[in-house]
C-alpha cells in the first residue's frame, strides 16, 4: 500500500484536511532534528494514520484530537524503542516554543510531565497536547473540548506556567 497523502482522500473525507493539519504541526514539532533521524514528519503522520485506521468509531467531531494523542503517542514509542538500543540514540526532543521561547524538550520527558498534569487537571492536560502536539490556537481548542476561550486562555495560563516549572524551562 503507497504512503497516504492529502489528495488521496475525497474533498469531503475527514482524513484529507486532517492529513495536512497533522504534517503541519509535525513539522513544527520536529523542527530543529537532525536530518538523519529516523522519524521524520511525514513518517511520523503516516505512523499516525495507521493508528487512527485502527481506532474504532472515530467521530468527526473530535478527529483530530483522537490524531494529536495518536501522534503524541507515536512519538513517544519511537523514542522509547531509540532510547532502548544498545547505543543508546539521542531521544527525540520536540519544540515546545508554545511554552517558552527556543525551547527543545525529549519527549519522553514532557510526556511524563503531561500525564502527571492528567491526573492533577484532565482538561488542562488536553489544552496542552493540543497546544503542544497539535499546535492548534486558542479558538481551535475550544472548539475541540466545547468550551470557551477563556477556559482555554485560563487553562494554558495556568498549565504553561506549571510545563515551565517541571521542565526547568529557560532557568539558566
Amino acid at each position: 500500500m503507497s504512503e497516504p497523502r492529502s489528495d488521496d482522500f475525497p474533498s469531503d473525507h475527514p482524513f484529507a484536511a486532517l492529513y495536512d493539519r497533522l504534517h503541519a504541526a509535525a513539522a513544527r514539532l520536529m523542527a530543529g532534528e537532525r536530518q538523519s533521524h529516523t522519524l521524520q514528519p511525514t513518517a511520523l503522520v503516516h505512523e499516525t494514520f495507521l493508528r487512527l485506521d485502527r481506532a474504532p468509531g472515530l467521530e468527526a467531531a473530535n478527529l483530530f484530537a483522537v490524531a494529536v494523542r495518536a501522534m503524541r503517542q507515536v512519538l513517544i514509542d519511537h523514542a522509547r524503542v531509540a532510547n532502548a538500543q544498545k547505543r543508546r540514540a539521542p531521544g527525540i526532543r520536540v519544540t515546545t516554543d508554545c511554552v517558552c521561547e527556543d525551547s527543545r524538550v525529549a519527549v519522553i520527558e514532557l510526556d511524563d510531565v503531561i500525564r502527571r498534569l492528567e491526573r492533577l487537571d484532565e482538561r488542562k492536560a488536553r489544552v496542552v497536547e493540543l497546544r503542544v502536539f497539535g499546535t492548534l490556537t486558542v479558538p481551535e481548542i475550544a472548539r475541540q473540548l466545547g468550551v470557551a476561550e477563556s477556559t482555554v486562555n485560563a487553562d494554558w495560563r495556568t498549565a504553561r506556567a506549571w510545563l515551565a516549572r517541571e521542565l526547568d524551562i529557560g532557568k539558566n
